[in-house]
């Protein structure tokens, strides 16, 4: 049973020819703060930022760099930033200055903040969220980097006023020095300079310590990216005397990605062959991730799953790949339990087994997998595997899906909601689940949406054409009708620049 054709609600036939894929497209925004008003001026971090953006440009990123820059500025360059990143593959922000932990929270102070105390913070910075939102929409890779725990402005043990989360074990007071652990979206990595709760050095000379390793390990060709950032650990490590362990939070998905080298190739493959795109490491990398799944890193536990997946490959060993997923699975990976559920549904690497297939399929929707929750979807939907059809709990994942940002979902429910099928629901909202599945990036939406707009109804081709006018997208008639200038405007919607 091939789900994928669902994409379109069956309102349109399968295997539609997809536009021609796009160069990766790569962005950055790379900020350093030095010149403090009223906090101590920092030594290093525009030259920081100045060897990452210069980096980052020799990697093809397309880097908006910012030095001293107040709150006011900075929002809006994060605003500005947030909607490029929408059809950027990869996006990337680093920033170098002063940050801290309040109450939980991490914050990244600006030029202009004239906090004279840690209760004034909150209101004078940018929190790290908003910075996570800025890039969570980027359509493959979304990366922050805080060079920012170089010491706490406001640090004073006389001040009670605040309690602040200690994530240092091994510290018995309520007061760190450093930043507070994120909690990323899937997907996403959030990278610190120093362990959290720790603070990083400044450096001798005109780079900190954490800065020269990550600018020469970014350019390291054929690097796979979650092997890098444990290789710029153990430079930082090697270099300050193992008194400063950057560390990283959050997981990136199971598709191999590489920022150099030849093997950057296969960033721009589609999902199946991505998968099988780990076979490309080299036998030292495959070696860190032996290394590491027999620590339990669910990554690599599912990077070797997949070697081991395809046929093609002299490692193929369905059932070994099985036991791998499993154990990424029983700790609670959400992918592996998808991938799981994929091969007990397919009888390989197992017996064929659809209580277990389905038993995994909701536990990786519970955890809120977005292919796993358009599955289910689509089975409620049609009807199959053993489940009756049920078109309201059908909707239901569907709108969990799309609020996962899962492109087919957020098609899917925008073609419900056009027929009239979804109660409560708008022709607004038809078009905005249409223009944010064009933004992430899914090429058969931009077809349909150029080829065959009548698919839906005038109401909703008018309510998308109002908001890419509304995004500036589109500056022609309102009238429902995809003439060349409304294709443009999906094209440029989507990514495309003409």
């Amino acid at each position: 049973m091939v789900r994928a054709a669902f994409l379109f609600v069956v309102l349109v036939l399968a295997g539609l020819t997809a536009t021609e894929a796009a160069a990766e497209k790569r962005v950055a925004l790379v900020i350093g703060i030095a010149d403090y008003s009223t906090v101590p001026k920092l030594k290093n971090t525009i030259n920081d930022s100045r060897l990452i953006a210069d980096t980052l440009r020799g990697l093809d990123f397309e880097v908006t760099n910012f030095a001293d820059i107040g709150k006011a500025d900075l929002r809006v360059a994060i605003d500005r930033f947030a909607f490029v990143a929408e059809t950027a593959d990869v996006a990337l922000v680093y920033y170098a200055g002063h940050g801290m932990e309040l109450g939980g929270q991490n914050f990244l102070i600006p030029t202009d903040a004239t906090a004279s105390n840690r209760s004034d913070v909150a209101s004078q910075s940018i929190s790290l969220d908003e910075v996570l939102r800025a890039v969570d929409k980027a359509r493959q890779l979304r990366i922050v980097v805080l060079d920012s725990c170089r010491n706490d402005p406001f640090s004073s043990p006389d001040d009670k006023s605040l309690t602040v989360v200690n994530i240092d074990p091994g510290s018995s007071g309520t007061r760190s020095d450093g930043l507070a652990p994120p909690s990323p979206d899937r997907g996403t990595l959030v990278a610190f300079a120093a362990e959290a709760g720790k603070v990083a050095l400044d450096g001798a000379g005109n780079n900190s310590p954490f800065a020269i390793a990550l600018a020469n390990t970014l350019k390291t060709p054929d690097l796979e990216i979650g092997l890098m950032f444990r290789r710029v650990r153990d430079s930082v490590l090697q270099r300050t005397g193992n008194s400063q362990e950057p560390h990283t939070y959050g997981s990136l998905s199971g598709n191999p990605y590489f920022l150099a080298g030849r093997s950057a190739e296969i960033n721009v493959l589609d999902k199946a062959d991505r998968k099988n795109a780990w076979a490309v490491l080299r036998p030292d990398q495959e070696e860190q991730l032996l290394a590491l799944a027999q620590d339990g890193d669910t990554r690599a536990l599912k990077g070797l799953a997949y070697m081991r997946l395809d046929p093609k490959e002299k490692r193929y060993n369905p059932e070994e790949s099985v036991a791998l997923l499993k154990k990424a699975a029983a700790a609670g990976d959400a992918e592996a339990q998808f991938e799981l559920a994929r091969l007990y549904e397919r009888g390989i690497g197992v017996p064929q087994d659809i209580e277990k297939a389905l038993e995994h399929y909701w536990k990786a929707a519970d955890n809120d997998f977005a292919d796993a929750v358009n599955d289910l979807g689509f089975l409620h939907f049609q009807g199959g595997l053993g489940i009756v059809r049920d078109q309201k709990k059908a909707i239901g994942l569907f709108e969990k899906a799309a609020a996962l940002r899962h492109p087919e979902a957020m098609f899917n429910l925008a073609a419900l909601i056009d027929d009239g099928i979804v109660p409560g629901k708008s022709a607004e909202d038809s078009a905005r689940y249409l223009y944010e599945s064009l933004r992430s990036g899914n090429e058969d939406v931009l077809k349909q949406l150029s080829d065959n707009p009548r698919m839906f109804k005038e109401r909703t081709r008018l309510a998308l054409q109002k908001r890419l006018a509304d995004q500036q997208l589109y500056s022609g008639s309102l009238d429902g009708q995809f003439g060349p200038q409304t294709k443009r405007s999906l094209r440029r919607a989507y990514g495309i620049e003409e």
